[in-house]
């Protein structure tokens, strides 16, 4: 399934995204798609419905976070080899593990805001990972059980803020629109080969990333692991991990965003994400 929060920000309505691309409304069938509703038990009755008897959409609605409330907003740093690389950073031994403040979660495609006198503010295209059940010290055999489904990720990244202003790569990481999320969220089921999934993102019509998820240092599965031994994962909680090479910071001279400028991303099976960069505002 396709999930998706659709309507104005903070009035979102839950649907999703039937086999021939309409979108269909799940508010008679469920409040929201939050915690409750990412179970696997939760996820299997509403694979029951008919999607085709479910009231239709009209229009072309905003797109909102596909996750109501996220909880945890966890990110792995440096996980693909080229991206270390590039960034003059060593493979880590294990995963680079920080965090975004959920404060900056949005739309796919909402604006993305400059924080007040950033100068280098970049872009990574991300697999992110929903979770659905309570996971605490899980092996990783067993990890992906504790997954409800995927979506796409703009980790918007301010590179002063992260690696010139001292301390945690945080600060620069959860400014406001930092975390563009979605479409949809594609439930476990509907991704057998989760480290098999061609990703991108253009800006300004440019290709800057190409990728692909088989090329994570640490997969999916180690990472929901992993991240399991030092915080229990629970319902509602997103996992972004990592990006492939092509950010602005790894460029000679680097490159950072600027005003009117225009990111567009996706990830195969997925969906595709777009956002304009405005300037900041109170």
């Amino acid at each position: 399934m396709k999930l998706v929060r659709y309507g104005n920000p903070g009035k979102e309505k839950p649907g999703l995204v039937d086999a021939g691309g309409q979108l269909r409304d799940l508010s008679a069938v469920i409040p929201d798609i939050g915690a409750e509703q990412l179970g696997d038990a939760a996820l299997a009755r509403l694979r029951k419905l008919q999607a085709e008897k479910l009231p239709l959409v009209k229009g072309k609605p905003r797109y909102g976070c596909p996750v109501a409330h996220v909880g945890k907003f966890i990110a792995i740093g440096l996980n693909y080899a080229d991206h270390a690389a590039e960034s003059g950073q060593p493979i880590p031994a294990e995963p680079v593990v920080f965090m975004k403040a959920n404060s900056c979660v949005q739309g796919p495609n909402d604006p993305v805001m400059l924080p007040k006198g950033s100068v280098k503010t970049d872009w990574e295209v991300e697999l992110g990972v929903v979770i659905g059940a309570t996971a605490r010290y899980v092996t990783q055999k067993s990890a992906l059980d504790y997954v409800a489904g995927y979506c796409v990720i703009n980790d918007v990244s301010e590179r002063e803020y992260q690696i010139q202003r001292g301390g945690t790569w945080d600060k620069g990481k959860g400014c406001d629109t930092f975390g563009p999320i979605g479409p949809w969220l594609v439930t476990r089921d509907e991704v057998p080969h989760v480290q098999k999934l061609s990703m991108w993102l253009d800006l300004n019509g440019k290709r800057m990333q190409t990728g692909n998820t088989r090329t994570m240092i640490f997969n999916v599965a180690k990472i929901v692991s992993y991240v399991s031994q030092f915080m229990t994962l629970m319902p509602g909680d997103v996992i972004t991990t990592g990006t492939p090479p092509g950010v602005g910071l790894g460029m000679k001279p680097p490159l950072y965003l600027k005003k009117g400028d225009v990111m567009t991303l996706g990830i195969e099976g997925l969906g595709e994400q777009r956002q304009e960069v405005i300037a900041f505002k109170v």
